[in-house]
């Protein structure tokens, strides 16, 4: 198994150029081929034609979204160029967390931005990692919006408690994890009441990728009763130095109500470094 296929979603953020650099640096190492998913938030124009004094405000940003969407593309096939890779620019104008799901599905590697409170220009709808890693089917790596990840992978952390999201996050990361220096396997029970010895440990899970050349430590601990699950992991993978954290994504969709686990939850708002996570 390895990554083929490396699709990027791409806006007019600050940081889509660097999530650009790290999936090209990604795709050079595997040897793949990358898709550029151009989509963004467009507001409904008919919503400016109501408002008095607004239209003219409206095409003064379509015509500066225009210009942007330009100088990305040209970007993206540059940078493809100077890499040495190969890759195909998608533009789209449906809603990004109907679009991108869709087109990753035909990935073996989606690349995301986490959303940035601070860059109006990063929104492209409401719960859209989230949802893309709900929804897509595939594994998804989120960048966080602060720091520059292009050499990530040396080191990661598989966050371990035995559920089938969480098996599924290290089986995909399996190109990763054997590329790795250094594997760490981080078992948190914050569990009350629940017996540890019926969750499969983490020294179950570091045998079976050792069967394909990975060598992993494995390190479990109980956690304190006012600290969760997704705080211990944060705070364990910078104990680590850790560059990577690989780990399930718990949730679902009940009715319009996007209801995640609590360690889902914290890490996509508050991750410091890059996150594989799969459901």
């Amino acid at each position: 198994m390895s990554y083929k296929t490396v699709l990027v979603h791409l806006d007019t953020s600050v940081r889509a150029h660097p999530r650009l650099e790290t999936t090209l640096q990604l795709a050079k190492r595997f040897d793949a081929h990358v898709i550029g998913v151009f989509a963004i938030f467009e507001p409904d124009p008919r919503t400016f034609e109501v408002m008095a004094g607004t239209a003219g405000y409206y095409e003064q940003h379509a015509a500066m979204r225009r210009e942007q969407r330009g100088a990305i593309e040209r970007l993206f096939h540059a940078e493809l160029k100077r890499a040495g890779v190969s890759g195909d620019w998608i533009e789209t104008q449906e809603r990004a967390s109907v679009a991108v799901p869709r087109f990753a599905r035909c990935a073996d590697l989606v690349v995301v931005g986490q959303d940035d409170p601070t860059d109006p220009e990063a929104y492209v709808g409401d719960h859209f990692p989230e949802t893309l890693v709900l929804s897509s089917g595939r594994p998804v790596l989120l960048i966080p919006y602060t720091g520059f990840f292009a050499a990530l992978g040396k080191h990661p952390m598989i966050a371990w408690d035995g559920s089938r999201e969480a098996a599924r996050a290290v089986h995909d990361a399996l190109p990763l994890l054997k590329a790795a220096e250094r594997v760490s396997i981080v078992s948190i029970d914050t569990a009350r009441g629940e017996a540890y010895g019926d969750r499969i440990p983490g020294a179950d899970i570091a045998a079976c990728i050792a069967r394909h050349g990975v060598k992993a430590e494995v390190s479990s601990s109980v956690g304190a009763a006012d600290a969760s699950a997704g705080e211990l992991l944060l705070s364990r993978a910078a104990d680590l130095n850790a560059d990577l954290v690989v780990m399930g994504g718990y949730g679902h969709a009940r009715w319009q109500e996007l209801v995640l686990g609590g360690a889902t939850r914290t890490f996509l708002a508050s991750m410091t470094v890059p996150v594989l996570m799969s459901h």
